[in-house]
């Protein structure tokens, strides 16, 4: 028979498995701070890193502040002050937060830049994000894998839009966009009737796609009276949906007036679905989910004083310091694909999109 003294030691040594397990499992709170609800992205970007915490051990404070600079400083300072060990921040003004950032790390807390770059600090320690570069170059392509479909010689009339100017991801998606358009601007291939070209007239603040549509109404009644537009470069899917609200609001996709080719970026179901409808052409994939994973391999390595991940070290220069970075792959997305990448690999159920 097994003794009292056996069974009492039998139970302590029990609990103090159990306890040592639940502490292995209970590694702190990581402060997420998120722009907005108003984009879907943003939604399952949150989502995402809740889950890839929870999964990891950490608790996740996670908070959006819509868009509004100051709610998102309270925010952030208020994650410090209930002493979160490390901070992930997709800002709204990427130029806007030096002063509760170094805030943060007097109180020794780690701050990983997600998916936007923190600017002007030396207090933000890792980027997370996708080859924003890229994304632009693949926007690009596409617009001209669809003007060439067109199996006309060109020239062809295209207008361009930018994202939000305080949003340094903005800059890249643009850049790499014109590294493709650029050359064929210049040898006359391409036009731009409007003769609107660059961040500073381009750019979309907040990346409204109400501003979108009002621009695209405006590009229309003013120089498009008697011409058509060919191609649209947008940088984002919110965007791409304001600007075919315009050209359908003067029979672009009717009749023999061909729908534009329109880009986008984010795979939001309402472009989704357009692509898959014929009208927006394409948009670019970025999957939040391995972003997320990304980034908390990140907040895990911090925490266990081990090396952190970077495949970058010399792109992401924030002002003040390069950042080390991790980027992955956006893949573009068109009508013959979509149901491949987005259905294959599980982001959107068949449902979602049909």
């Amino acid at each position: 028979m097994i003794s009292m003294k056996s069974l009492l030691a039998a139970v302590a040594l029990s609990a103090m498995t159990f306890a040592g397990s639940a502490l292995a499992q209970d590694k702190g709170t990581v402060g997420v701070s998120m722009p907005t609800k108003s984009s879907a992205r943003w939604i399952a970007d949150g989502d995402n890193m809740v889950k890839a915490l929870k999964e990891k051990g950490y608790t996740a404070d996670l908070q959006y502040a819509e868009d509004d600079i100051p709610t998102q400083l309270s925010q952030i300072e208020n994650m410090v002050t209930k002493g979160v060990k490390v901070l992930v921040v997709a800002s709204i003004d990427g130029t806007t937060l030096s002063d509760i950032l170094k805030q943060a790390h007097d109180s020794g807390v780690k701050v990983i830049a997600y998916d936007r770059l923190i600017r002007e600090t030396p207090n933000v320690d890792y980027y997370a994000t996708f080859d924003n570069f890229q994304v632009g170059v693949l926007q690009a392509r596409s617009l001209v894998d669809g003007l060439d479909a067109a199996n006309k010689p060109g020239p062809f009339n295209v207008e361009l839009f930018g994202g939000s100017p305080d949003d340094n991801n903005a800059f890249f998606f643009y850049n790499g966009a014109m590294s493709v358009l650029q050359p064929m601007i210049d040898s006359g291939k391409i036009v731009v009737p409007s003769g609107q070209m660059g961040m500073e007239t381009v750019g979309t603040l907040r990346w409204d796609p109400a501003v979108a549509q009002a621009r695209m109404d405006n590009l229309l009644s003013a120089y498009y009276t008697d011409k058509k537009v060919d191609a649209v470069l947008s940088p984002y899917d919110g965007l791409s949906i304001g600007i075919i609200s315009s050209l359908k609001g003067v029979g672009y996709g009717s009749g023999d007036l061909k729908m534009p080719v329109v880009s986008g970026q984010d795979a939001e179901v309402p472009s989704v679905k357009s692509i898959l409808a014929g009208e927006q052409y394409s948009t670019v994939y970025k999957d939040t989910r391995e972003l997320a994973k990304v980034t908390v391999d990140m907040v895990d390595a911090m925490a266990a004083g081990t090396e952190v991940k970077v495949n970058d070290s010399k792109t992401y220069e924030n002002g003040v310091k390069v950042v080390p970075s991790y980027l992955l792959k956006p893949v573009l997305v068109n009508k013959a694909n979509a149901e491949e990448v987005l259905v294959g690999s599980g982001y959107y159920t068949a449902d979602q999109i049909k």
